[in-house]
């Protein structure tokens, strides 16, 4: 009876054994290494009975261990499990990413192969003498990280770049700053808002780790070529785990303050195609839709209209030109209202932008307003398109005729007569004394006399005062300057207060004062390109140096708090750099 609960026993171990499927497994100590580290792997099999243990070829990598074999059983609630093993300890022998090819093993007639490993190795990495020391627990613990959404898009093409901060269960966070915005030279850049700083989960150079995202903007290349986005840089109070407990059990740990980067990118842009580029394109990148339309078709003279050019869709909406409408000239048109109804997201920029124009119609009549086109590249699909609006007409049906002389000889308009135009000459008059004061000898009298006595000496102290004023060209400069300031920064004085929308204000002020003193394109203002223009006007450095740095401070104050203050300080710097530029550039 012994002998029979026994041999049952063997079997039930035996089938649960064989109840599972045949895999050989591998596991790494680590993803991520330095190339003075070493690195364990080991290959496992989960069934008894397999044999001719073929490794992998450690190429790029040499075995300083191994291998070691080891076989394991155990019996754990009702179920068995069996693992055979084999161990190497490997060093790399030089930098870069590498695939550790399968092992392989036979089992039951067939050939099991592991799956390739991905093993990243890095520069030589400094190895204290104590493992338990603080700032190298910190340091392999925490790393900020910058993840770009595409490496090589378009000129015009929206991408997004996330800064994270991973950290391990292992250690703990308790103060955090960023010291050193990043840069994005070559980019348009706006900064996407997110949600808060909510701590999520995700693996991480093959470990799992708690991540928060800290940053996010969206980047619009605006010129081809490779584009450097420099790091971020934080300092960072860490608390980690000292090996120790108190009297309850709680682990001791030690802070220690330390500092983190993240690694330089580089984005590769890409050249918008030439062949198939249409006239009317102007550097609109996205999908978009177009439309040209009138909220009055018929209407009387001087009765207001308006026509709306609007491009709705996502892309870079805020950096190309709308198509411009022509009207015949007996409509009276006004320059455009434009509207911007856009949010971004980290697919890019999504919305609309809209010019509205309002004509004023003179004389009755039907005019004809000409159809236009509007050309955009779609980076998906790498073509052009081109959208056409048809013609438009406005009916105006109550108003002056525009008469138009029929004889070619005559170059003249007919006379019109309306009303009582003409009257009939009247024969007898009726005439009375208007004024019966005499003027000579009275108040008016000499005030009139002694004007001009007086006027003279006063007119002359003024014509000194002007040309004073005139010969003052330093002065004249200074004022014209100033005047100019206030003038570009006139939007952004009335958002004071309000940061986002005030620094939005300030550095399209800025840019739009370059594109009207330089001639520049919107697509070339980049802080290179704006340094280079700068220099070759024979601009002081001094002075190319503080219109950039306000534009680094636009940026970094869209994620950092400011008060009303350093805004009405940045206000006034702003006005003091445009000063000093048109004094050099006039």
């Amino acid at each position: 009876m012994k002998l029979k609960f026994i041999s049952f026993i063997l079997v039930f171990v035996s089938l649960s054994v064989f109840a599972q499927d045949a895999e050989l497994s591998v596991k790494v100590s680590k993803n991520k290494l330095g190339v003075n580290q070493r690195l364990r792997v080991k290959f496992a099999i989960n069934k008894q009975g397999a044999d001719n243990f073929t490794p992998p070829n450690f190429t790029n990598f040499k075995v300083v261990g191994g291998p070691s074999q080891s076989v394991s059983q155990s019996w754990v609630n009702g179920k068995s499990s069996f693992t055979q093993s084999y161990t190497y300890i490997i060093q790399p022998l030089r930098k870069g990413e590498f695939n550790l090819p399968s092992a392989s093993i036979e089992f039951d007639g067939k050939t099991l192969k592991s799956e390739p490993v991905k093993i990243i190795v890095t520069k030589a990495v400094k190895t204290p003498k104590n493992p338990n020391d603080p700032d190298y627990i910190a340091e392999q613990n925490i790393h900020l990280v910058a993840e770009v959404s595409k490496g090589r898009p378009y000129v015009g093409e929206g991408i997004y770049v996330e800064y994270r901060l991973y950290f391990s269960n292992n250690v703990g966070i308790y103060d955090n700053a960023i010291t050193e915005s990043p840069q994005y030279i070559g980019f348009w850049n706006q900064e996407i808002k997110g949600d808060g700083s909510q701590i999520k989960t995700a693996m991480y150079n093959g470990e799992q780790y708690r991540y928060a995202v800290l940053h996010r903007a969206l980047l619009i290349p605006t010129k081809s070529g490779n584009l450097t986005i420099d790091p971020m840089k934080m300092d960072i109070l860490v608390a980690v785990p000292t090996g120790r407990t108190d009297f309850f059990g709680n682990p001791i740990t030690r802070r220690v303050r330390k500092q983190y980067a993240s690694a330089k990118k580089t984005i590769r842009a890409k050249t918008l195609p030439e062949e198939g580029k249409p006239s009317s394109f102007t550097g609109a990148v996205g999908e978009y839709k177009y439309e040209l339309t009138a909220n009055k078709n018929t209407l009387k003279a001087n009765e207001s209209s308006e026509l709306k050019v609007e491009i709705s869709g996502k892309g870079n909406l805020k950096l190309f030109e709308l198509p411009k409408i022509e009207t015949p000239k007996e409509l009276e048109v006004y320059q455009p209202e434009r509207k911007e109804n856009v949010q971004i997201t980290s697919s890019g920029l999504k919305g609309s932008v809209t010019d509205t124009y309002t004509v004023v119609p003179q004389y009755k009549g039907k005019y004809k307003i000409p159809n236009t086109e509007f050309s955009y590249f779609n980076p998906k699909d790498e073509k052009y398109y081109t959208i056409g609006t048809e013609d438009l007409f406005v009916n105006v049906t109550e108003g002056k005729e525009l008469v138009t002389n029929t004889n070619p000889k005559v170059n003249k308009l007919d006379v019109q007569t309306t009303g009582n135009n003409f009257r009939y000459i009247q024969t007898s008059t009726s005439l009375e004394e208007v004024q019966k004061e005499n003027f000579f000898k009275s108040a008016l009298f000499y005030i009139l006399l002694l004007l001009p006595l007086i006027s003279i000496p006063l007119a002359i102290f003024i014509g000194k005062k002007k040309s004073e004023r005139d010969s003052d060209i330093i002065g004249n400069k200074q004022r014209k300057a100033d005047r100019l300031a206030k003038k570009y920064l006139s939007e952004a004085s009335k958002l004071l207060g309000q940061k986002e929308a005030f620094y939005e204000a300030l550095e399209r002020a800025l840019h739009n004062y370059l594109k009207a003193k330089l001639r520049v394109e919107t697509s070339d203002i980049s802080r290179e390109k704006i340094t280079e223009l700068l220099e070759n006007k024979n601009v002081d450095s001094s002075t190319i140096t503080e219109f950039i740095d306000v534009l680094k401070r636009c940026d970094f104050a869209r994620y950092t708090p400011i008060s009303n203050v350093e805004m009405n300080e940045e206000y006034n710097k702003a006005k003091q750099v445009i000063t000093l530029l048109d004094k050099q550039l006039s």
